[in-house]
């Protein structure tokens, strides 16, 4: 697929998906071609773009003659096959806390909200019916996280270490503040994750704002 030997990521700065994975991307220290797919302008339907993916979603990862598509299936493919900068914590009560949180991520609030959702809601019911229904849905995964998290979080969500569950939580609360305006009075622990997640390198690089997609006016 790329004759370079470099990592091909197709991805749209705004998607939480494709942030989760450049995240990945820039721990891992990967430089890696960035390939823009324009999701306003429906560029995932494309035939070119279908042959990568089939379901038309980004992210999409190329790594040779290997290509995986789906967020964590990428996250999960770069931990096992590029170890350094381990990805998951060693212990396993810590590691299962960090999938169930990325889970209620990609499982229970990303979808609920992607672009393809919300068109849908505002054609059968109505634009004003996109905001309450992405505040319904943030707001009860927020919640459970906030539980979830309240006994194991330390500097970051599992501890004084960015694992896994920091690369699904950063772009979903940063989406949720920037996107929609969620208030995050309820959510204080989150609230103070974000905080710290802005301050990192890794995490900055990855911002919608800082690819090379992103309009520039």
């Amino acid at each position: 697929m790329t004759s370079s030997g470099q990592l091909q990521l197709y991805s749209y700065h705004r998607s939480s998906c494709s942030f989760r994975v450049r995240i990945a991307l820039n721990l891992k220290g990967f430089d890696y071609e960035y390939k823009p797919v324009n999701l306003l302008k429906g560029e995932q339907k494309s035939p070119e773009f279908l042959k990568v993916n089939p379901i038309g979603y980004v992210p999409a990862l190329v790594d040779g003659d290997i290509v995986i598509a789906d967020s964590f299936a990428i996250i999960m493919y770069l931990e096992e096959k590029y170890p350094q900068r381990p990805l998951l914590p060693r212990d396993l009560e810590k590691r299962a806390i960090n999938y169930q949180a990325a889970n209620i991520v990609s499982a229970s609030i990303q979808p609920l909200q992607n672009l393809d959702i919300l068109k849908y809601i505002e054609e059968k019911v109505g634009p004003d019916a996109k905001i309450p229904w992405v505040e319904k849905h943030i707001g009860k995964g927020f919640a459970a996280l906030e539980k979830l998290l309240k006994n194991h979080a330390g500097k970051y969500a599992t501890g004084d270490d960015v694992f896994l569950a920091d690369l699904f939580l950063a772009p979903q609360i940063h989406g949720a503040i920037k996107r929609f305006n969620l208030d995050m009075t309820p959510y204080p622990l989150l609230a103070r994750l974000h905080e710290a997640y802005m301050q990192l390198p890794a995490i900055q690089d990855a911002l919608p704002e800082n690819q090379p997609d992103y309009p520039k006016t």
